[in-house]
């Protein structure tokens, strides 16, 4: 049974309400009947649950994405951001998209061991691991679990290469595994700029690191050696794309190289979750914004066809993709002579017991 709230912004949260998971058989909706009701709390706490993983790699075909594999430490992100495109998988866990994706996180257990098996199987053939392809592997939850430090450990012992995207400053704990690994051209960081207004980021990725303390991280790793690139993620029509040649330039002085971007993506909940939130903050704009996002997906909320999903369609969208691509060229960020990762040196790990170990 899954209830739906009615619309309020919570402090530290970015979804306002828990939409219906759709795999539910049935639904209810809370309405105001007179009757004394318990507030709604302002700020809701986390709870963790633990999964024993089965597996450690994810894999698919998708012709829009860079990598074949990805590993996930974490379900559901605490960062909250509302135009997380893995929000809809939190339904997978009988659980809601909406305020439930931030708050009711799952910790998979077991990943260094199953991934450390995964190697060792007859015919595992090398190449670069997405960590992490659905929800931030640097979110609050790895400072106490760790995961993503023991699967970095591992993949620096086996000389596996990797590619890390994160909103996060916590990925400087981990600063001397990735410059070790980057010195065998194991490791790739893009950090995800969506703002330089910290007013649109409170509200837009309310747990996730300041554009300032990305900044930095992009700075840091870049001192220390590691290949850093910039993730213009996503680009919202109407509401940050202004910022595009700004966030290149202030990625390109902060030691970023090389530069993507991505078209806001609106897959099931994500769109009304959106809308909702829009119509919070900003409701003056909301009209205007999704109009646009719809002239992008040929008159829809989304469209979810490959070669389309990432970049969209239209007149707006060509604008955009445009205008990226001469900011990037000007700035020397569309270069990818430094992207290749060396997947020859791999070794699968040594079990203890091994005759010739």
């Amino acid at each position: 049974m899954a209830t739906q709230h009615p619309s309020k912004a919570r402090k530290g949260r970015g979804a306002t309400y828990n939409p219906h998971n759709r795999f539910a058989p049935t639904t209810s909706e809370a309405i105001d009947d007179g009757w004394w009701q318990e507030a709604v709390p302002e700020r809701l706490a986390i709870s963790v649950r633990d999964e024993p993983s089965k597996s450690a790699l994810s894999w698919n075909r998708s012709p829009d994405l860079p990598f074949d594999r990805s590993l996930n430490p974490y379900r559901g992100c605490e960062h909250g951001c509302i135009y997380c495109y893995a929000r809809p998988s939190h339904a997978y866990w009988d659980m809601s998209p909406g305020i439930d994706f931030e708050t009711r996180l799952i910790a998979r257990t077991g990943l260094v061991e199953r991934l450390e098996e995964e190697f060792c199987k007859p015919g595992y053939t090398c190449r670069p691991i997405n960590l992490s392809g659905n929800t931030d592997c640097y979110q609050p939850l790895e400072a106490e679990r760790r995961t993503t430090r023991g699967i970095l450990e591992l993949l620096l012992e086996c000389r596996h290469p990797v590619t890390l995207v994160t909103k996060s400053a916590l990925i400087l704990r981990d600063r001397e595994i990735l410059a070790a690994m980057a010195e065998q051209r194991l490791v790739r960081v893009f950090v995800s700029l969506t703002s330089l207004d910290n007013d649109l980021k409170r509200t837009l990725e309310p747990r996730t690191a300041s554009p300032g303390a990305r900044l930095k991280v992009m700075r840091e790793l870049s001192t220390d050696g590691t290949p850093v690139g910039a993730l213009l993620s996503p680009m919202i029509p109407g509401l940050n794309d202004h910022e595009m040649e700004d966030l290149l330039h202030a990625a390109h002085d902060a030691g970023a190289r090389t530069a993507a971007w991505m078209l806001l993506r609106l897959p099931h909940e994500v769109a009304p979750l959106f809308e909702d939130w829009l119509h919070s903050y900003y409701p003056e704009r909301a009209g205007k914004v999704m109009s646009l996002i719809r002239q992008c997906r040929g008159g829809e909320d989304y469209d979810s066809r490959y070669g389309h999903r990432m970049r969209g369609q239209g007149v707006f969208a060509d604008m955009l993709a445009q205008r990226f691509s001469q900011a990037s060229r000007r700035l020397g960020m569309n270069q990818r002579s430094e992207m290749g990762l060396d997947c020859r040196a791999f070794k699968a790990p040594h079990r203890q017991g091994d005759l010739f170990g």
